[in-house]
């Protein structure tokens, strides 16, 4: 299962007298992820490195770090924690001391991942729509064993001459489990078409 986050988190650690300040919140598009970004790239900071991850999109920036030494690892830090839908900042303040492209790794990876282990998390949960048409007498039965599926929302959509027309929207893992129940109740006359996802 995949989480994102509640709310935006901060995180701050000193590392061999380097400034590193790591940023994340939930983003539910790449366009949401770019504005949180550029919210937070700091201009007095040497460097804001940032990841993303929107689904099957991942983006990153080393932000003038050695390439592969920041970005990467902050988008490997996402990626270790279980996360979708959210969107990384980790801005550096350079203290003096270089500390190599693994020190970098280990700074920009570990802020990145301190920030999120400490975020209060939240499951994505994807969602099945189903279109039901029933017969008036199923659909006071259907409604009340929705009990039994948390998180469902169903509204009718219009009426036909023996029945309604419901539009259920449900977690997806649960789907197949309504269907048979609906096919149960109306003993096979409903009929149920799935839709988006």
């Amino acid at each position: 299962m995949m989480f994102t986050l509640v709310r935006t988190e901060r995180f701050e650690q000193e590392i061999k007298k380097s400034r590193f300040l790591a940023q994340a919140a939930p983003a539910g598009s790449e366009e949401e992820a770019r504005r949180f970004i550029a919210a937070c790239s700091l201009p007095d900071a040497g460097h804001n490195c940032w990841a993303l991850r929107v689904g099957d999109v991942y983006r990153f920036s080393d932000d003038g770090e050695p390439g592969g030494t920041a970005g990467r690892p902050i988008l490997q830090a996402i990626e270790g924690q279980g996360m979708d839908r959210v969107a990384v900042v980790v801005s550096r303040w350079f203290g003096g001391i270089l500390l190599g492209a693994g020190g970098l790794v280990r700074a920009y990876g570990g802020t990145a991942a301190s920030c999120l282990k400490a975020a209060e998390r939240a499951p994505i949960v994807a969602y099945a729509t189903l279109s039901v048409a029933c017969g008036f007498a199923e659909e006071a039965r259907i409604r009340s064993s929705l009990g039994s599926f948390p998180g469902t929302r169903v509204e009718t959509t219009g009426f036909t001459a023996d029945g309604v027309q419901l539009l259920v929207t449900l977690p997806q893992d649960r789907s197949d489990a309504f269907v048979r129940l609906v096919t149960d109740i109306s003993r096979g006359q409903a009929v149920v078409e799935r839709g988006g996802e």
